[in-house]
């Protein structure tokens, strides 16, 4: 899998942490440097952990899938940006997502936000990427782009929330249509 690929496909996954990295600082409008780095860390952090967790346990059933990777990377990729599409439509409280910043918040939006990248994980294992260097390339983008993020929800998060989300589903749909076309043309 190119550098390229796996940089479109952490650009996918971090857009559900952008947008509630911007959600929290539109929340938090006094958000000191160190809770952005926090929420930055916090998301990378997962981000990067959880195509692990799916790699390694992809693993241990990729060789009875490898004659449908191809179907199984397409159909997770797919799944996963038109659920965020679908998200992004969704029409929600500002008020009842404002919480109180805390560690036990940013476990909970970590986690939450980096279930797809579990789901990435797993078809990696299916094409057998190199797992350190993708992990490591959707954890620091996922990291720079939060900490954006955090300062671009103080001014604009309003207007760009949605938008995010329906860029990073897009992404993620296309990189699967991809990977199946490659396979399925031999190229």
């Amino acid at each position: 899998m190119s550098f390229i690929t796996v940089f479109l496909i952490a650009l996918g996954l971090s857009m559900d942490a952008v947008a509630v990295s911007m959600s929290d600082a539109m929340c938090h409008k006094k958000l000191p440097l160190r809770w952005a780095a926090a929420i930055a860390l916090s998301f990378g952090v997962f981000q990067g952990l959880m195509p692990v967790i799916g790699y390694f346990a992809g693993s241990l059933f990729a060789e009875y899938i490898s004659f449908i990777d191809h179907w199984i990377a397409f159909v997770l990729l797919a799944f996963i940006g038109g659920k965020m599409i679908f998200d992004s439509f969704k029409k929600e409280d500002d008020d009842a997502n404002c919480r109180q910043m805390s560690v036990k918040l940013l476990l909970i939006q970590g986690i939450a936000t980096s279930i797809d990248a579990l789901a990435v994980g797993v078809s990696f294992a299916a094409m057998d990427a190199n797992i350190w260097t993708s992990a490591l390339v959707i954890a620091a983008t996922t990291f720079c782009l939060s900490f954006i993020a955090v300062f671009i929800g103080k001014k604009f998060g309003d207007l760009l929330n949605q938008k995010a989300e329906i860029f990073g589903g897009t992404i993620l749909i296309l990189i699967g249509l991809k990977i199946l076309i490659e396979h399925l043309t031999g190229g």
